[in-house]
């Protein structure tokens, strides 16, 4: 799809955008790769209801897209690195990691406000990560952004999603949530249909209900790198953990493990 300078200026302001009819043909890819997916969870993979969150079915797993084809085939071949690294502005873009959250009928389960930045082992501006609802989704289960929240000084304190204790024993370096809900904050939360998706960076802030209607709500995101990205070392073990990476903080990320997949003309 062609973008626009108006949708880059729209995406570094708000550090979030919607596009419509992006990925209408992968839809079904898609499907088939989370399907898969669930039947055979990786390592990473993890259920997210726990006694007295009130039934349902919260699934979440990331970093399979090397065995899953369906993915393998979306994270090279369809234009989402192109996409992210023009409203980024990057000269090139590596791939991150893909993730799939699946809310099942039912789940009254929210995921909490926060941002991606604190859990992983990367820090930098150009940062894109595709929100793509395999399912059509309502204001009420959609995906909810804190538009702008990308430009704060400071990043949120991460908490585990599932039982809400701190992710980092040393968090002193974290600010708290503010009360995003307060009317101080835009917040974005589209109705969305299959193939449309939003773009958001790591540092922006985001959540969503629960899903308490009678469809299911299936989500694929696929997280790209930029330029400026640099690796890490947090305060403790990310999420992806990436055990043996070998890298120091400052290094550019190893292109063995996040192939370039887009380069500018």
């Amino acid at each position: 799809m062609d973008i626009t300078s108006q949708q880059i200026e729209t995406y570094q302001r708000d550090g979030a955008i919607v596009l419509r009819g992006a990925f209408g043909g992968w839809i079904d890819v898609l499907r088939r790769g989370v399907e898969a997916n669930m039947q055979a969870p990786g390592p990473y993979g993890s259920e997210n209801v726990k006694p007295g969150d009130g039934g349902g079915r919260f699934f979440d797993d990331y970093c399979n897209w090397q065995r899953i084809q369906e993915f393998t085939d979306f994270m090279r071949s369809s234009p989402a690195a192109a996409i992210a690294g023009q409203l980024m502005g990057a000269r090139q873009v590596q791939v991150f990691h893909d993730h799939v959250l699946v809310k099942e009928p039912g789940t009254p389960k929210a995921t909490p406000w926060h941002q991606d930045m604190p859990y992983y082992c990367v820090d930098g501006m150009q940062t894109g990560s595709f929100w793509i609802p395999l399912d059509p989704v309502s204001e009420e289960n959609t995906l909810r952004l804190v538009l702008g929240s990308h430009l704060w000084p400071r990043l949120l304190r991460p908490k585990r999603w599932a039982g809400g204790e701190d992710f980092y024993a040393d968090d002193s370096q974290f600010m708290d949530l503010p009360d995003v809900e307060g009317g101080q904050y835009r917040i974005l939360e589209p109705a969305l249909s299959p193939g449309d998706t939003i773009l958001f960076n790591y540092r922006t802030v985001h959540g969503a209900r629960g899903n308490t209607g009678t469809s299911r709500r299936r989500a694929f995101s696929a997280r790209f790198l930029g330029d400026d990205v640099r690796f890490i070392q947090r305060p403790g073990r990310t999420s992806p953990p990436y055990p043996g990476i070998g890298q120091s903080s400052g290094e550019r990320l190893r292109e063995d493990w996040f192939p370039i997949v887009w380069q500018a003309a």
